[in-house]
């Protein structure tokens, strides 16, 4: 049995019954709805969070509290010699860099990642983890390899909605309106920790056209690797699953036969686009 522990936080999308089942732990982000604090997956289902965002809830996210989060790190600590820490990337959250700080009174027996990863990037990055603690690393070399392959990985969002991106400031309100009148579908672009304006579609079509084209040419000019061959490959969404399913026949009626995992976007990133979206991302993999 490996002697390094691996934590994540919930931006990663990894419910609290899945890291029971990998033997990981989980750090549930608190959020602020309406003035009350809730934590992912604990009193905060997906289904309560796309409920209230429906109803125009005032959704804010929060970082995890320092007391809360040593308290688990010494818990652990006490089964394990090591642990390896991977909390979402610091360009979308000051929680990484809190956390750096606070690893700093554990003489290297906490190690933090910053891998510039959010979703299910990051939870690739915890299963990558895991892997190398089972082949035998210590908590520093894990680190060293996850910092290694940081910008080996990226998402491009579909944006059904201008709604929440004008709420939180990042379009203005008449730029929301004309896109909405002209029925834009946004993409986003989530690469080394920045979310960032990608491009522009008329219809969810063109937009998914646009995010597989943006993910084939990052496998042939990024990766060398225009087969994909040694690369994950993840289809993300927010609230309704069934068109991520769809949309994975689809991929796979055209290029054929491979492993292309479904999950929710963390609802981190949600909160910030909405319902409705759907998202492309790959990692490469390390082993």
């Amino acid at each position: 049995m490996s002697n390094v522990a691996v934590i994540t936080d919930s931006n990663s999308g990894i419910t609290q019954m899945e890291a029971k089942r990998l033997g990981i732990r989980v750090v549930p982000m608190p959020f602020m709805i309406n003035g009350k604090e809730y934590f992912e997956d604990i009193d905060l289902s997906q289904e309560d969070f796309y409920e209230m965002l429906d109803e125009g809830a005032e959704i804010s996210t929060s970082m995890p509290e320092m007391g809360k989060l040593t308290a688990l790190w010494d818990e652990v600590l006490k089964d394990y010699e090591e642990i390896v820490y991977i909390p979402m990337s610091s360009g979308l959250s000051s929680s990484c860099a809190t956390a750096t700080m606070l690893a700093n009174d554990y003489g290297g027996r906490v190690q933090v990642v910053d891998n510039q990863r959010i979703s299910v990037t990051q939870k690739q990055s915890v299963l990558d983890a895991m892997y190398l603690a089972k082949q035998g690393q210590n908590a520093a070399e894990i680190r060293y390899r996850l910092l290694a392959e940081k910008m080996e990985s990226s998402i491009y969002i579909m944006v059904d909605t201008l709604t929440y991106l004008r709420r939180g400031g990042r379009i203005t309100p008449a730029a929301a309106a004309l896109g909405t009148m002209l029925r834009l579908k946004p993409v986003l672009q989530i690469q080394g920790g920045r979310l960032d304006a990608y491009a522009k579609a008329r219809n969810v079509k063109k937009a998914k056209s646009i995010m597989l084209e943006a993910m084939l040419h990052d496998f042939k000019e990024r990766f060398k690797d225009p087969k994909g061959k040694k690369i994950h490959l993840e289809i993300a969404y927010s609230k309704d699953r069934e068109p991520a399913e769809r949309w994975k026949s689809e991929i796979i009626k055209e290029y054929g036969e491979r492993e292309i995992m479904v999950n929710p976007l963390s609802l981190s990133v949600s909160c910030h686009i909405g319902p409705g979206s759907l998202a492309l991302a790959c990692s490469h993999m390390i082993q």
